[in-house]
């Protein structure tokens, strides 16, 4: 099956056409949606994007760029939230070094602390590592988790291979359509394709095809196709172990 691992259906942007926006991408024969929380407010958003659907599933955690507004109640609320289930993962979660207005404290104390919800709750973890991976790999090596996803991976062949190493998936989507983005295409290319998972992180991220608006769920399909491209394989194959690939990463949940 086809699964968008990681798409913010709960966007603000999606609030005008998200059903059809679903239907349009379910017709491209995307078949799953992860949806990770960003923030304790929108906890319940997710949720009921979730239990509406069978088709849907949610991750809960705070996002390293939203830290500076969270409060350390937060971190309650999240573990009263993931003790009550229907949740698949703790994320979004992570560092994030691109950014110069974000406390890196503050991110690291957010990080470490869901990590710890994440081992409490026996959950494996959705991870933003924007500029931040061998740090984050550092915190990981600490714990013992039931892996996860690095979002967005953008890291070298090595450091592919120490999250592979810790047990968790790497995700690849928009960045992987552009001519340009060399070294993302060729992990794409040359890693194992067990360890690889398919992504939108719509309404952001666009691809090469989409600069300039925001990013559709519907095109995951279209990077099957990139990534079936790149390593010379079918289609079909790329669906089928992606999709077996997002099953596993996230406690074996399937799409109904």
């Amino acid at each position: 099956m086809l699964i968008d691992t990681h798409v913010h259906l709960d966007a603000a942007e999606f609030d005008g056409d998200r059903e059809a926006l679903i239907s349009q991408a379910r017709a491209a024969g995307v078949a799953g949606f992860v949806v990770p929380a960003v923030a304790a407010a929108n906890f319940a958003a997710v949720r009921a994007l979730a239990g509406a659907r069978t088709d849907t599933c949610c991750a809960l955690g705070i996002h390293p760029l939203y830290v500076m507004q969270a409060q350390m109640s937060d971190l309650d609320v999240l573990d009263d939230e993931l003790q009550r289930g229907g949740v698949v993962a703790v994320g979004e979660i992570g560092l994030d070094n691109h950014v110069t207005d974000v406390d890196p404290v503050r991110q690291h104390e957010f990080f470490v602390a869901q990590l710890r919800l994440a081992r409490r709750h026996a959950l494996p973890v959705i991870l933003h590592v924007r500029r931040a991976i061998d740090p984050i790999l550092a915190q990981l090596r600490r714990f013992e988790l039931r892996g996860g996803i690095a979002h967005a991976f953008n890291g070298s062949r090595q450091q592919a291979e120490q999250f592979i190493a810790l047990g968790f998936k790497l995700g690849f989507g928009g960045a992987m359509t552009f001519d340009g983005s060399t070294r993302i295409r060729d992990l794409a290319r040359c890693l194992p394709l067990d360890v690889i998972v398919l992504e939108t992180d719509a309404p952001d991220i666009p691809p090469a095809w989409g600069q300039g608006s925001r990013n559709l769920p519907c095109n995951l399909k279209r990077y099957a196709e990139v990534l079936a491209g790149l390593r010379g394989i079918g289609v079909d194959e790329v669906v089928a172990v992606t999709g077996r690939n997002a099953s596993a990463a996230l406690g074996g949940w399937q799409p109904g």
